[in-house]
């Protein structure tokens, strides 16, 4: 499996056409961060891939949020990380209270991250959904 996404390896290949090196683990989860928060910020329906590629709409829900509510923000997210994210496995997301006063939802995915060398590294991400359903990934 590759470590990096398609175009990150032809930008990396027009940049250096002659490393053919190994890539350091930060590099590759600094590709898995960026694809996420593509990701975690499509709406289902919205991309030509997939009609599932993305995430439901999350902004209306927000507002009335409760257990259930976070627990099915949770296994959507994890749903289609484990669908299009295949550098990831054993994914696990975890929903945190929101916060009452931004309205801010918080969820963590942990993860393995499976490198190119078969080497399987533990990652953590931190994700927090705004009022709008804008989805920031850290």
């Amino acid at each position: 499996m590759p470590n990096e996404r398609l175009l990150e390896r032809i930008r990396r290949m027009e940049e250096d056409p002659e490393h053919r090196g190994e890539i350091s683990p930060q590099r590759i989860i600094s590709s898995v961060l960026a694809h996420l928060q593509k990701l975690l910020n499509t709406r289902q329906g919205c991309a030509l891939i997939s009609p599932e590629y993305g995430v439901p709409d999350f902004s209306e829900l927000i507002t009335e949020c409760s257990y259930e509510t976070l627990e099915d923000f949770s296994r959507s997210i994890e749903k289609v990380i484990r669908t299009y994210e295949p550098r990831l496995q054993q994914v696990e997301v975890t929903g945190d209270q929101q916060d009452e006063v931004s309205l801010v939802l918080k969820f963590r995915v942990y993860a393995t991250l499976v490198l190119a060398d078969k080497r399987r590294v533990p990652v953590m991400f931190e994700t927090l959904v705004d009022p709008r359903g804008n989805v920031k990934v850290k």
